[in-house]
């Protein structure tokens, strides 16, 4: 069966499910591998469950014309793009790491410091280091492979507004 003649419904479900499994494994990562999450981390994860929203909204709506599949194309793509820039920059530090750390100390440190506002804009500013490499797949990075499923999603996203109406 070739997911390229899938309905708008069944591709944007599946992406929905793609998106929930990967925000599944960062999960697990950090909690059974206690592999903590930097700022871009946090950021690229709020970008997919952003895309996820996008595409279980789409999915279960499944429009019937072409402008409204190409209003859900469009909101994916900004979602995709918001969570490949962050991923593209995150990369960019890992390659190059900067002279002094781009992270800071883990949320619950922050709360503990500074309330909730000050910690989410300590989050959302990236100052403490996420240059470390600690998981690599194929020779990739996590920022890596994040950066490509965002790729592969925006395009599975635009895909589908031509997906057979059924």
């Amino acid at each position: 069966m070739n997911p390229l003649r899938w309905s708008f419904r069944s591709r944007y479900l599946l992406g929905f499910l793609a998106c929930a499994a990967l925000l599944g494994y960062a999960l697990y990562v950090q909690f059974a591998e206690g592999l903590m999450p930097c700022e871009f981390c946090i950021l690229q994860r709020i970008a997919f469950a952003g895309l996820g929203i996008v595409f279980l909204l789409g999915g279960l709506h499944a429009p019937k014309h072409r402008a409204g599949r190409r209003i859900y194309a469009g909101l994916a793509c900004i979602a995709a793009l918001a969570g490949a820039v962050v991923a593209g920059r995150h990369v960019w530090v890992q390659l190059f790491p900067p002279d002094i750390s781009t992270c800071g100390a883990g949320l619950e440190f922050r709360v503990a410091q500074q309330g909730w506002i000050g910690a989410i804009q300590k989050v959302l500013t990236a100052s403490g280091d996420c240059s470390m490499i600690d998981w690599t797949f194929l020779g990739l990075s996590m920022p890596g492979w994040t950066l490509l499923w965002y790729l592969g999603l925006g395009v599975w996203a635009v895909l589908a507004v031509k997906a057979a109406r059924k």
